[in-house]
């Protein structure tokens, strides 16, 4: 095969996959984002067992691949929702943080050229973090950064779909013309291998 083959492909897709979802993984952790940072763990076990497949030739590992993908486009579609607030959904709601906490993205006051400013309060002085920090303004707002998160990801996730249709059908193609061409039966010596 050469080096622009489908295969080939597949696999910098799913490289890009693991890279771009361990960029992900660690901002979901910065903001203690619980339901992400599950859902992108089995992302990152399922894109490594698709790579796996393709480099060994495993037609179901990249049928797993393949259905995982269906659930991921499904999932990053979910988030760009809540964060337009499309569908009754609210990007104020503690959904992502499954309400343990009261999180939310970490870009929301860390983006980037984001301007905070430090407001000492009185009535904060007792708590655990006396500083109230407000957002002044930021080059870009957070819910359009994780829209933009979600954008990659489902650009990356169509092209691995459409290639990994392509590579199950061409393992199973060549499956079937193995045993089509390898398998000589002979009258004494049935399913004997012609090599």
């Amino acid at each position: 095969m050469g080096c622009c083959s489908a295969r080939c492909m597949l696999i910098l897709l799913c490289c890009l996959q693991l890279i771009t979802a361990l960029e992900r993984q660690v901002f979901d952790f910065l903001g203690y984002q619980w339901a992400p940072i599950m859902i992108n763990f089995f992302h990152i076990i399922t894109v490594i067992l698709g790579l796996f497949g393709v480099i060994q030739y495993r037609t179901r590992y990249v049928i797993l691949y393949l259905l995982w993908m269906l659930l991921w486009v499904g999932w990053n579609v979910f988030v760009c929702c809540l964060y337009l607030d499309l569908g009754g959904l609210s990007k104020d709601s503690d959904i992502l943080s499954l309400g343990v906490s009261s999180h939310r993205s970490w870009w929301k006051d860390n983006g980037p050229g984001c301007e905070s400013d430090a407001l000492l309060s009185t009535g904060w002085q007792s708590q655990k973090n006396p500083q109230l920090t407000t957002v002044l303004s930021c080059w870009l707002e957070y819910q359009y950064i994780e829209i933009l998160h979600c954008i990659v990801q489902l650009l990356i996730s169509l092209l691995g779909f459409v290639y990994a249709c392509y590579i199950v059908s061409i393992f199973s193609d060549d499956d079937d013309s193995f045993h089509f061409n390898a398998e000589f039966h002979h009258p004494s010596k049935p399913f004997q291998l012609l090599l």
